[in-house]
């Protein structure tokens, strides 16, 4: 479970997260929208403690993200927005890597890569370069080394952002396997039908603030608008959003 609670940070005059709260449970796909700048970035690098908070705190599975910080990332598996795959190492090699850094290692460690290259259906480029893969290959690489620890939590900023439309289905269908599996999926989008399709719960920032959150059918709800890309945009041009 991730929770979040009156996290705040700036950068100088900026203020790019302010007093934001939110819970993201186990077995629960928890989708993060907001526009362009909106501070959904921050926010997710604050929960994986790469940044610190001003205030507030952002915990995993209980872990202070800025005070036990080791013991947090161990308990989740981050797909960033910048991929940051080794291009010198195979698919293959890029997975292991990590799996190493999380202190995995022989035959498991083998048998938890097959596994992750046969369910991401990464056969054709499991043992080539990563120099040269299109940004869907890198994806599948990326989400493959997030993986590799069976971590309890997941983050994942855009996953399916260039992947075709066999690959876009076949990873919702990971994501829904995971939330199965009793996984806390913490999911950033900007594909609304996406949104619509996977997530039990959203919350929406807007200018570093959360203006609503709850699952898509009660932010219909509330906005009085039918689908969710309207109620989206009725929510973010709300001053002070739902209460």
């Amino acid at each position: 479970m991730i929770e979040v609670s009156q996290l705040s940070k700036s950068f100088g005059p900026v203020k790019a997260v302010q007093n934001v709260s939110f819970t993201a449970p186990n077995g629960l796909i928890t989708g993060l929208l907001g526009p362009n700048g909106a501070g959904k970035s921050t926010t997710m690098r604050l929960i994986a403690g790469v940044l610190r908070p001003e205030s507030g705190q952002a915990t995993i599975d209980g872990h202070d993200t800025a005070v036990q910080t080791l013991a947090a990332q161990q308990r989740i598996g981050i797909l960033p927005d910048k991929r940051g795959l080794y291009h010198r190492l195979t698919a293959r090699e890029n997975v292991r890597y990590f799996g190493r850094l999380r202190g995995l290692k022989g035959e498991s460690l083998e048998q938890e890569i097959d596994g992750l290259l046969q369910l991401l259906d990464m056969a054709d480029i499991a043992d080539r370069r990563a120099e040269g893969f299109s940004t869907g290959q890198q994806i599948k690489v990326a989400i493959a080394r997030a993986l590799v620890h069976r971590p309890q939590n997941v983050m994942l900023d855009e996953p399916t952002t260039g992947l075709d439309v066999m690959s876009t289905r076949a990873m919702r269908e990971v994501i829904r396997r995971l939330r199965d599996e009793g996984k806390c999926l913490l999911f950033s989008s900007h594909v609304m039908q996406e949104v619509a399709m996977l997530c039990d719960n959203i919350v929406v920032i807007a200018h570093g603030r959360v203006v609503a959150q709850g699952s898509p059918d009660a932010l219909r709800q509330q906005t009085g608008q039918e689908n969710l890309e309207d109620a989206f945009v009725a929510v973010i041009g709300t001053p002070e959003g739902l209460k």
